[in-house]
């Protein structure tokens, strides 16, 4: 392997069992795991969708994190799978890239959205005479369009910041999906030391999508 990342072709994902009969466990087990999240993702959404007493703020914004479970889940299990039951660990590098990108998608928007699920359920306690002007329809969808708007802004960033780093230690992941700790870990340098700079503009950006998530409320309430 040379040592630079421009020869690295594709990486070794983690071998969950060196056993024959053990990776086909857990491909059973993957396997049960996508059902089950399909199935029980798949029934709010129908149900939130269908059901017309279901059209509310709380209701909505549950659909939506429905949607980053559900994807969150179908990018990694179904790689994890794949190598249980044909015995591989390999990805391609363009393959790593992609999956850490909708991964970081799926997995940002869902923090999103839970605190404003959080700040909903503030204002449902808390402020309940308020609730139908803070939480509108229109409000809810420009909050949910922030939200995934931001998380794509968000992957985009750790993801070119990630796959930027020149990596020296190989292209064995410990891990059986990529993630970015462990892509760091075979970065050249201490990738802690040379971000500083990524950081600061990561904090600025998470300040800027606190505003952006909460702005149409803040306008459908008049305060601003």
């Amino acid at each position: 392997m040379s040592n630079s990342s421009s020869s690295i072709s594709h990486f070794l994902l983690l071998a969950l069992a060196d056993t024959r009969q053990l990776q086909l466990l857990h491909f059973c087990l993957f396997l049960g795991i996508s059902l089950a999240a399909l199935l029980g993702n798949g029934l709010i959404i129908s149900a939130v969708a269908c059901g017309h007493h279901l059209h509310t703020p709380m209701f909505f914004f549950l659909l939506n994190l429905a949607l980053t479970d559900l994807g969150s889940i179908l990018t990694t299990v179904p790689k994890a799978m794949h190598n249980s039951l044909w015995d591989t660990r390999t990805i391609s590098y363009t393959g790593c890239a992609a999956q850490l990108f909708v991964f970081m998608f799926f997995i940002s928007a869902e923090y999103y959205l839970l605190t404003i699920m959080c700040y909903d359920r503030y204002v449902s306690i808390c402020k309940p005479l308020h609730y139908g002007t803070l939480l509108g329809s229109r409000a809810c969808a420009h909050m949910a369009a922030a939200a995934w708007a931001s998380a794509f802004l968000n992957a985009l960033m750790h993801t070119a910041n990630t796959f930027s780093l020149p990596l020296c230690h190989g292209n064995a992941l410990g891990q059986f999906f990529c993630e970015i700790p462990h892509i760091l870990k075979l970065s050249c340098s201490n990738p802690t030391s040379g971000n500083l700079g990524f950081l600061l503009l990561l904090l600025v950006y998470q300040l800027v999508v606190l505003c952006s998530l909460f702005s149409p409320m803040c306008r459908s309430s008049g305060l601003c």
